[in-house]
C-alpha cells in the first residue's frame, strides 16, 4: 500500500504537538516526529490491524507519547485525519472524527 495521505488538520495537530514537546526539552519534538513517522509506516503496512474508534476512524497509539494517530481506510487508500492527545475531551474527538 502507498504511504497514507496526511490531511492538513492532522499536520496541524502534529506540528502543534511537536512544538510543545520541543519547548519542554530540545530534541523531544524530533522524537515525537519519529514516533509519528513510525506510526504512519505501521498504518501503511497493516491498515486493518488497528481498532475502529469512531465512524470508521481507526486509532494507532504512538509509542512513547500519549498521542493517538487517527486514520480512515477507503478502498486502497489510507488518510490520516487527526493526531490527538489520548486524554482529549471525548466530545471534541468525536467532532474531529465525524468527517
Amino acid at each position: 500500500m502507498t504511504r497514507p495521505q496526511v490531511l492538513l488538520s492532522a499536520l496541524a495537530d502534529i506540528e502543534a504537538a511537536r512544538e510543545w514537546y520541543e519547548a519542554q526539552r530540545p530534541g523531544l519534538g524530533d522524537r515525537f516526529l519519529d514516533a509519528v513517522d513510525s506510526a504512519v509506516d505501521s498504518v501503511a503496512a497493516f491498515p486493518a490491524a488497528y481498532p475502529i474508534e469512531y465512524r470508521n476512524a481507526r486509532r494507532f497509539l504512538l509509542e512513547g507519547f500519549p498521542y493517538s494517530l487517527y486514520y480512515r481506510v477507503e478502498d486502497d487508500a489510507v488518510a490520516v485525519v487527526a493526531c490527538m492527545h489520548a486524554v482529549r475531551d471525548p466530545a471534541r474527538k468525536r467532532r474531529r472524527l465525524r468527517g
